[in-house]
């Protein structure tokens, strides 16, 4: 089986979101506002306008969002902006700070952020069009009017950028789902567009299937307004609706940022407050007991369905083996010393190096080895969906008990059934709860932590 190994230009927001800060805080040395500490002010601003900006969605302006949607959207940035500039006056206790100052520069401001957002939006609408830059491959499914509107939609409309590939008529007589899925694969398709009304259930659910498990993005031709699920986006692709099967907040760039750098601060305070005293303790007691590495280094799948070294303390005595078959009760390869601190996840703590690098997240479905990965997902329905996020030192589904070893299907069903919970309603509150829980069970030992 293949899978998508491309992801899109996700670094496009931040960067827009980190241009608006530069302004925002540059303007303000341009008129003289009196403050007291003008370093306080901007951080102050700051903080004020990516809080404000994740609540308004300012920079979730998708490549089909109309020009005419983008407006208020900068009127509202820019009123809530103004209400929390002028609360700094009070807050901070500042009497002498300008009145007029401060409005010259929120109009200012306003105006450069406007001619900014605006200027952008037309260059890579143009970037789409000119240079075809920018694009996600198509394809569509069902032969009615709807589908052929959105099929011209995506010739006419290249500002969009989405590159229309085929098209898949159900009325043909050679029709099959299964030439789909292999034009899909063989093509590279990022996004698979279909009539609701032209499938049936079964083919539906199939449809369903075959795109969660090889990470492509599957979206909605609805017939009428009347479909509604909490599940479901509904957009506009020019007039035309569209209905996205699964959000996922980590799609998000808040999100991603938010987490990385929470990710970032976290690994770093375990790597300099624990394990650079524990490691060296550790790799004595570990090289005491047994002949080899510190370290165990082992291949296994993370985001989008790519390999990367993961890092553990080395809790086996080294053996051909470990890299094909899972720990058991009683394995004789697990040392002394391995035991214990497999019992208290202290051989995963090398893993926050991975999360410092960037290969996993400090909270995220546990990640499988390659061999049981391939397994699994011919195996298991959906088990590929795990891999739209980072994969975590631990998880949901291992605080909820379903860690360690798979003895049965049933264990890894239920494991990917708590993954796909945790990615679609992911928080980072529900982030700091799964953390506690981990520590908890830490101290208390799990049964299947051997």
């Amino acid at each position: 089986m293949n899978y998508k190994q491309g992801r899109y230009s996700g670094l496009i927001k931040p960067l827009f979101g980190f241009i608006d800060l530069i302004i925002i805080n540059v303007v303000v040395f341009l008129f003289e506002i009196n403050l007291n500490n003008i370093y306080v002010f901007c951080l102050y601003i700051s903080l004020a306008w990516i809080v404000i900006a994740f609540k308004n969605h300012f920079y979730e302006v998708q490549r089909h969002t109309r020009i005419i949607h983008i407006i208020p959207l900068l009127f509202r940035q820019m009123m809530f902006f103004a209400i929390i500039l002028y609360a700094y006056i009070g807050f901070f206790k500042q009497p002498i700070i300008s009145r007029l100052a401060l409005v010259n520069y929120l109009i200012f401001a306003f105006f450069i952020i406007c001619v900014f957002k605006f200027t952008t939006t037309f260059l890579l609408k143009k970037y789409r069009t000119v240079l075809r830059g920018n694009t996600r491959k198509v394809i569509v499914i069902g032969g009615n009017e709807k589908s052929r509107q959105l099929i011209k939609t995506f010739n006419t409309r290249l500002d969009f950028g989405y590159k229309f590939m085929a098209q898949f008529s159900i009325n043909q007589e050679n029709f099959s789902l299964e030439k789909c899925y292999d034009y899909i694969i063989d093509n590279d398709i990022d996004e698979i567009y279909f009539s609701v009304s032209e499938l049936s259930n079964k083919q539906i659910n199939r449809l369903i299937d075959f795109a969660d498990n090889n990470l492509r993005e599957l979206k909605f031709i609805p017939d009428n307004k009347d479909i509604f699920s909490k599940k479901l986006k509904y957009e506009y692709y020019d007039y035309i609706p569209i209905l996205s099967l699964r959000t996922i907040p980590l799609q998000e760039s808040f999100n991603q940022i938010l987490k990385r750098i929470f990710d970032v601060l976290f690994a770093s305070f375990i790597i300099v407050f624990v394990l650079s005293w524990l490691t060296p303790i550790l790799a004595i007691l570990i090289k005491l007991e047994s002949k080899g590495p510190v370290f165990f280094k082992q291949s296994r799948n993370g985001f989008n369905y790519q390999e990367f070294d993961c890092f553990k303390f080395r809790s086996m005595t080294p053996n051909k083996d470990a890299h094909l078959h899972q720990a058991t009760k009683g394995d004789l390869r697990i040392t002394k010393i391995g035991a214990f601190i497999r019992k208290t996840s202290i051989d995963e703590l090398p893993q926050f190096y991975n999360v410092l690098f960037g290969d996993m997240s400090v909270v995220g479905p546990r990640p499988h080895m390659v061999s049981h990965t391939n397994m699994y997902a011919q195996r298991i329905d959906k088990f590929m969906v795990r891999h739209f996020v980072k994969p975590g030192i631990t998880g949901l589904a291992q605080v909820s008990g379903f860690r360690g070893e798979v003895e049965t299907d049933n264990d890894i069903i239920s494991r990917v059934k708590y993954d796909i919970f945790y990615i679609e309603n992911w928080s980072l509150w529900l982030d700091l709860k799964i953390m506690v829980q981990t520590f908890i069970n830490a101290i208390k030992g799990e049964e299947k932590a051997y």
